[in-house]
């Protein structure tokens, strides 16, 4: 079985963008109640249902408690176990929100998500990128299309130009968001041309 930071992804001196480190959102963590103190638990990862990385965790008077172990290439084994601090936030209709304070010396910064390579820290700390950082204009025109297509229910079939309006929708927003589909689309074709040119030059 895996750990934490097993494998080329997991590397720490490695710069990627955030969805290619395991994280733990503290958010998700609040929502299934798991911040409760005195309450233990066990987080996974897993890749095509078969489980591939997990953490232990003890929620204790704010802190969560984090053990597990990691190595790099090759390395041994290292085992892990520190506490993570929790900020609680005031929330203007009441209640309160939850945070991390990134446990990276020097850091503490407050965060959602962590980043787990060698320990757990903010995507700061691991200069990570979003993926949308590292994308070409072509791709992030064609993410736009992908996400519109999918919220007027024609994801699910790519060859579909001109669909149905979805029920309930209704026909204002419609009418918006197959302008911002055309609009999408274009850049994203004229993204493709830019790059392949610029790439390889005029093939014509």
């Amino acid at each position: 079985m895996g750990g934490i930071g097993s494998g080329r992804h997991w590397h720490w001196n490695t710069k990627n963008t955030t969805a290619d480190y395991r994280s733990i959102d503290v958010r998700r963590w609040a929502r299934e109640g798991f911040l409760t103190p005195g309450r233990s638990f066990g987080w996974q990862w897993s890749i095509d249902g078969e489980k591939v990385a997990n953490i232990q965790v003890q929620t204790e008077h704010g802190q969560v408690r984090l053990n597990y172990r990691s190595r790099d290439y090759g390395d041994e084994w290292e085992n892990h176990d520190y506490p993570v601090r929790l900020l609680s936030q005031p929330c203007h209709y009441g209640g309160h929100r939850e945070w991390f304070a990134c446990p990276a010396q020097g850091c503490g910064r407050q965060v959602a998500k962590l980043y787990g390579g060698r320990i757990f820290a903010c995507r700061h700390c691991y200069q990570l990128a979003y993926p949308c950082q590292r994308e070409a204009g072509f791709q992030r025109g064609q993410r736009r299309a992908d996400n519109i297509r999918e919220r007027l229910g024609w994801a699910e079939n790519p060859d579909i130009w001109e669909g149905i309006k979805p029920k309930g929708m209704h026909w204002r927003t419609y009418h918006r968001l197959l302008e911002e589909l055309d609009d999408a689309e274009y850049r994203s074709n004229v993204g493709w041309a830019n790059f392949i040119s610029q790439k390889f030059g005029n093939l014509t």
